[in-house]
């Protein structure tokens, strides 16, 4: 009884999540196991170049939930502050502070009103500060707590230029990578396909600026303050 019962809870803790993503990290990770999702990884490389690229040490950063697997270390930069949706709604709210970086990865397509979002983080935005936005493509609908939208680069360019932004975007995928994500957020582990084919995106990113041509006092273009208005801000 008692060795079934060991047995038992040997096979409960090799189960768990948390423990199997312990194992992964912390173990694993020695041996040159990455624990980031396939999905994530392109990007993720990427927007940690560029940032390295500004002066984090004075820089205020704002990240928008970014759960266990914030893209910043907070050691890095002069200030920095998190806010989770849904009890932070981005669509309503908004802070009365000025930040130089804003993140908000895997955000917006959970978002009901997009617009309004995108206006309130021109509101928030300093005026030479950066917006780093990540949105997937050809993932499954994942419902925290909804799932609205979905952009093509060509879409998340129009969507940011209409909201006052002028914007560098980049997409990556593969055949590959999107059929790994049909039941399960795969990890990159050691080391999987990162060819980029264009027809395929997974993910879809940008960095955006406030267009000097957008009224930013108002927070938005004119396009986006339309937009907003059909969604009954």
């Amino acid at each position: 009884m008692v060795i079934e019962r060991i047995r038992d809870n040997i096979r409960e803790i090799w189960r768990s999540p948390s423990y199997r993503r312990f194992l992964r990290e912390r173990f694993f990770g020695r041996f040159g196991y990455d624990s980031e999702q396939w999905a994530r990884i392109v990007y993720c490389r990427e927007w940690r170049e560029y940032l390295d690229s500004l002066p984090l040490k004075s820089a205020n950063v704002l990240e928008i939930s970014p759960g266990g697997r914030p893209v910043i270390d907070a050691d890095r930069v002069a200030s920095y502050r998190t806010v989770d949706f849904p009890e932070f709604d981005l669509c309503r709210d908004y802070l009365d502070e000025k930040f130089d970086v804003i993140i908000a990865e895997q955000v917006f397509e959970h978002l009901r009103h997009p617009y309004r979002a995108a206006r309130n983080v021109s509101k928030m935005l300093a005026d030479d500060g950066i917006f780093f936005i990540a949105t997937p493509f050809l993932l499954r609908v994942h419902g925290v707590p909804y799932d609205y939208t979905r952009w093509t680069p060509d879409g998340l360019r129009g969507f940011l230029e209409d909201c006052g932004f002028s914007s560098d975007v980049h997409s990556w995928g593969n055949r590959k990578a999107v059929k790994a994500n049909f039941t399960d957020w795969r990890e990159f582990g050691w080391g999987r396909d990162l060819r980029n084919e264009a027809k395929f995106p997974v993910c879809v990113w940008a960095y955006a600026r406030k267009s000097p041509v957008s009224d930013l006092r108002s927070g938005g273009s004119v396009s986006c303050k339309a937009e907003a208005s059909a969604e009954g801000a």
